[in-house]
C-alpha cells in the first residue's frame, strides 16, 4: 500500500515514509491509495470476534504488507490493553466508551497505536525523531504519555495557553523526560498553523527528522477507524440502519469512520456533531466553507473552526458536495445545549457524560427529529467526565469521583515554555534541540 498527497495524487510514498514524515512536501495530508474492502464473511464474523482481531483485520486492510501481521499483531495487543464498551442507554440508543484508557480519553488509541508503530520504524536510524504535536485538549496528554520513555523519539507539545482544561494541562505538563510542553499565548488554530508552517520549513526540515502525532498524521487516523467496526459489530441485530454520531473537532475520528465506511461498514449516515465552531455543518447545507474565529466552548477539544481533515474528507469523497451530504449530516450546538443535554442524559438515563459525548448525543436527537423512523443510535464518549468536574456537576448535580490517573497528573510539577504564537519562536526552540 502507498499513500498519496491530498494536494497531489501523483506522488506516491511508503507507510514508513507517511508516518515519519506526517505532512507531505506539499502542505497535504496522506491518505491510502486504494480502500480495499473488508473481506468477505468478516461483518458477519466480526460479531465472535475480539476487538483485537477486528483491529488486525482492518489494519492488514489499509495497510497492505508493511509492516507486517506480526508487528501489527504486537502493536494492536500492547497499544489497545484497555476495554472498550458499548453502552446502551435505551432501546436504539447506544454510546461507546472511548476513555477507558491510561489518560482517560479517546485519542489513547491512536496515541499508544502511533508511539508503537514510530518506534518500529525508528529502529536503525542515526538521528532522533522530534514529534510535533498541536493540541486542544486530549491529544497533549494522549501523546504525551503514549510516547513516554520511547528510545529516539522526542516530543515536542504545543497548547493554547489558558484554553484547555487544569487536568488536561495537568496530564501533559507534568511528563518531563522525553516529552517537552509549549505553552503557546494563541488558540488552538495558532498552534496548529505554527505546527504545519515548522513542517514546510527547509532549515528545520534539513536539520532535524520531523513528524507529527496529530490527526494530520495517517498512523493516527486509521486505528481509530477500528473501533467502528467494534461498535456495530456489539449491536443486536433488529433491522434497523445504524447512524454514529461523531463529537467532531479537528475531524479526525469522523474521517476514520468515514473511511470504514468506504471499507464497507454498514452505516447509514453519521453525524458530525460541532459546538458553536460551525464550519463544517454550515458547509454540508450550503456548499460554501468559511471558517470563522475560534469560539471558545465547554466542549474545548473541539474549539476548532478551520479543522485540518476536513481536507481528508472532502477528497475521500471526490470534493462532491452532494455526495458528502448524503452520508454525513452536520449540527452545530451551543453551551446552554450542552449542559441541557447532560442533564438529560443523567435524568433520563442515569449516564453521566462529558460536555464533548453531550454534543455527540444531541447530534443524534437532532437527527431523530429531522428524519424520524426508527434507527439504531450511536454516539461517542470521548473522555471521561471526571476531566470536566465542574462542567458536569454545575450541569447535573453529580460530583464525579476523580480516577487515580488524574490525582496523580494534578501532584506532580508543571513543566512548560511559554511561547508567542509565531513560527520564529518555534523553529528557534527546536533547533536549539539539536
Amino acid at each position: 500500500m502507498q499513500y498519496y498527497s491530498t494536494r497531489n495524487r501523483t506522488t506516491r510514498v511508503s507507510l514508513r515514509e507517511a508516518v515519519l514524515k506526517g505532512l507531505a512536501p506539499d502542505g497535504g495530508l496522506y491518505m491510502p491509495e486504494r480502500f480495499e474492502q473488508l473481506p468477505s464473511g468478516f461483518l458477519e464474523s466480526a460479531r465472535g470476534m475480539s476487538f483485537h482481531e477486528i483491529a488486525l483485520t482492518m489494519a492488514g486492510s489499509l495497510f497492505g504488507r508493511e509492516p507486517g501481521d506480526g508487528v501489527l499483531r504486537r502493536i494492536i495487543v500492547e497499544a489497545f490493553d484497555f476495554k472498550v464498551p458499548l453502552v446502551t442507554l435505551a432501546d436504539g440508543l447506544h454510546v461507546l466508551e472511548l476513555f477507558h484508557g491510561p489518560t482517560l480519553a479517546f485519542k489513547d488509541f491512536a496515541a499508544r497505536f502511533m508511539a508503537r508503530l514510530m518506534a518500529h520504524f525508528v529502529v536503525g536510524e542515526s538521528r532522533e525523531l522530534h514529534i510535533l504535536v498541536a493540541t486542544s485538549g486530549d491529544t497533549g496528554s494522549a501523546v504525551a504519555h503514549g510516547f513516554q520513555g520511547v528510545p529516539g523519539i522526542r516530543v515536542h507539545i504545543l497548547y493554547p495557553s489558558g484554553r484547555v482544561s487544569a487536568i488536561q494541562e495537568a496530564q501533559l505538563t507534568t511528563i518531563g523526560g522525553n516529552v517537552s510542553a509549549l505553552e503557546v499565548a494563541g488558540t488552538f488554530d495558532d498552534c496548529q498553523r505554527m505546527v504545519k508552517e515548522a513542517f514546510l520549513d527547509r532549515e528545520i526540515g534539513s536539520r532535524l527528522m520531523l513528524s507529527s502525532a496529530n490527526s494530520i498524521n495517517i498512523a493516527r487516523l486509521i486505528p481509530q477507524s477500528f473501533y467502528y467496526v467494534w461498535a456495530w459489530s456489539r449491536l443486536e441485530d433488529g433491522g434497523h440502519p445504524t447512524v454514529v454520531s461523531v463529537p467532531s473537532g479537528n475531524f479526525g475520528n469522523l474521517t476514520a469512520g468515514l473511511i470504514a465506511k468506504r471499507m464497507g461498514l454498514p452505516v447509514q449516515c453519521f453525524i458530525a456533531a460541532v459546538n458553536r465552531n460551525d464550519a463544517v455543518p454550515r458547509y454540508l447545507r450550503t456548499g460554501s466553507y468559511s471558517p470563522g474565529p475560534v469560539i471558545p466552548t465547554l466542549s474545548n477539544a473541539m474549539d476548532v473552526s478551520n479543522p485540518s481533515n476536513f481536507d481528508r474528507i472532502l477528497d475521500l469523497y471526490g470534493r462532491d458536495h452532494l455526495r458528502l451530504a448524503g452520508d454525513l449530516k452536520g449540527f452545530s450546538f451551543s453551551d446552554d445545549q450542552t449542559r441541557a443535554a447532560m442533564r438529560r442524559l443523567h435524568d433520563r438515563y442515569g449516564y453521566v457524560a462529558d460536555p464533548h459525548g453531550a454534543v455527540g448525543y444531541l447530534g443524534i436527537e437532532s437527527f431523530v427529529e429531522g428524519n424520524g423512523g426508527s434507527v439504531d443510535a450511536v454516539f461517542l464518549e470521548t473522555a471521561h467526565p471526571a476531566k470536566f468536574p465542574d462542567t458536569v456537576e454545575q450541569a447535573t448535580g453529580i460530583s464525579v469521583p476523580v480516577p487515580p490517573q488524574i490525582e496523580q497528573a494534578l501532584r506532580r510539577e508543571k513543566r512548560s515554555a511559554r511561547m508567542k504564537g509565531t513560527v520564529d519562536e518555534l523553529k528557534g526552540y527546536l533547533l536549539s534541540c539539536i
